[in-house]
Formats: structure tokens, sequence, C-alpha cells
């Protein structure tokens, strides 16, 4: 192919990688906002937390998949701590209270972070073996961005068999729909919501591994990738994961693309599709009316 369709592609495929690591955070989000109405707003902390975990384990093991299979979990774990013992103790205020004690959270990370790691910039090695460029077509491109759309990918995947293909996704779909029927059927509902608080947060800690060897560990990560997810989850609806999907696609490649061509108005971009799709689907692309 020519060096323009050559360019042209390979920034596509930037904005897909980008666009999936989007999804990652954005689907947790919506799964919890979903089944439990709790906008959390240390989510992207939690993301951030899962990167300098993920920076931690390759320096005292100096293995990429260990760090990727102990990382997310870890973060995971520390997600469902603070949904069993801080967020079902506020949950009797409202979302007020759950707004405020996300977001003191959040301050929580950040400050720990800065504590044990400090405020500069880590980089996060990734493996030998994803290392390089792959060739095809007069085209040359990273292995580690394929590598990341492809995990993303599997991710999704995962998630679709279990929530369409399992005894606990279909009770997560119906718990989705009405929460109090679904208890009233016997089911552990707080156990339920538990569970997807925890994997949630585990999705956002796989996005948080993968990006860190290209953007590098940084306090203020959650903020740079964490907006954009929010947006994510406002234009495509709160609580569609069609949504999530479609609106982090479009994002990553309106990001890749007008970096490329109008740097200086590319955070323009995605604020203004957000804008227009709000002005004629105030609930989102994908997003249920209420009442």
């Amino acid at each position: 192919m020519d060096p323009i369709t050559a360019m042209y592609v390979a920034q596509g495929l930037h904005g897909l990688a980008y666009g999936m690591v989007l999804f990652l955070i954005a689907s947790g989000l919506n799964v919890i906002f979903g089944m439990m109405g709790v906008l959390n707003l240390a989510h992207a902390s939690f993301f951030m937390l899962s990167a300098y975990l993920g920076f931690q384990f390759v320096s005292l093991t100096g293995n990429f998949w260990m760090a990727l299979l102990l990382a997310p979990v870890a973060t995971a774990i520390c997600g469902v701590l603070m949904e069993r013992f801080l967020l079902r103790k506020v949950h009797a205020f409202g979302h007020m209270g759950e707004l405020i004690l996300t977001l003191g959270v959040a301050q929580i990370v950040l400050a720990g972070v800065k504590s044990i790691w400090g405020s500069e910039s880590l980089p996060l090695k990734m493996p030998p073996i994803l290392e390089g460029q792959v060739a095809w077509a007069g085209l040359n491109y990273p292995v580690y961005r394929l590598f990341i759309i492809g995990i993303a990918l599997v991710v999704m995947a995962i998630m679709a068999l279990l929530l369409y293909k399992t005894r606990l996704g279909k009770i997560v779909r119906a718990a989705v729909s009405d929460a109090g029927m679904v208890n009233a059927l016997g089911i552990n509902i707080p156990l339920v919501f538990t569970l997807v608080f925890g994997t949630g947060i585990w999705m956002a800690g796989i996005a948080g591994v993968v990006i860190a060897p290209i953007l590098t560990v940084f306090p203020g990560l959650a903020d740079q990738v964490g907006m954009d997810a929010f947006i994510v989850v406002v234009t495509g609806g709160f609580g569609s994961l069609a949504g999530a999907f479609i609106v982090s696609i479009i994002f990553g490649l309106l990001s890749s693309y007008g970096v490329q061509f109008v740097s200086q108005l590319a955070p323009v971009l995605i604020v203004g599709f957000m804008a227009v799709v709000l002005a004629i689907r105030p609930h989102g692309l994908f997003g249920a009316r209420e009442g």
C-alpha cells in the first residue's frame, strides 16, 4: 500500500487500540451503574492504581504477564473492600452520599500512589515478545498495540459469555431490570452486587496495566484517560454496553485522527461529538428514557 494509505490505516489502528482501552474502563463503569445505580467517581483511580501495581509487580518479578494477571485482581479486591465496607454504609443516603464517598476514595488513592511511588513518571517495560513491529502490505505497525486490541476483544468476549450464557449473567441482567424482584426470589443481591462491582474494577485494572507501557505510569493517568471514559458512558447511555463499545471506538478514532490532522482541536472533536449526541438524544445513544 502507498505511504498515505499506510498512514491512514496506522492512525485507524491507533484509534482502535485507544478505543478498546476506553471500552474496558467504560464498560466496567457502565455495568456498575446499570446494576447498582452507583456512579463510581473512583473508577478511574482504580485504573491508575492497577497501572502502579503492574509497575511494582514487574519491578519485583521482571515478568509482565505476572503483573497483567495479579495487578487487576489486587485492584479488584480493593474495589470489593470499598463496596463491602464503605459503599454499602452510605447507600441509605442516596446518590449524593455515594458520589462524595467515591470522590473521597479517589483522592485517597491519588495521595497513596504519590506517597508510595512519588510524582515522577514511571516506565513499565513491555515483554520482549511484544516489542518491535509487524509488517503487512507495506505497513509496519507496533506489535504491542495489536496486543492491546486483542486482549480487549478477549475480555469483551469473556464478559459477553458470562452475561448471556451463564446463570449468573441471567441474574445480573434481571437485577439490572428489577433488583427487588430478583431479591424476592431468594437470590443474594448484595453478593451479586459485590461480584459485579469487583468485575467492573477488574476490567479497569486490565486497561491500566496494558496502557502503562505506552503512556507510562504517573499520578495524572486517572485524569487523562478517566475523563474520556466518563464521556463515553454519558454519550453511549448509562447502563448500555453496546453504547459504550460504539462510542469508545468513535472516540478512539476521533482522538487518533484529530491528533494527526488537527492536533490543537482534537479535544474539541470529542466534546463536540458528545454535545451533538446529547442535544439530539439527552439520554445518550443507547440509554433508556426515564419514566
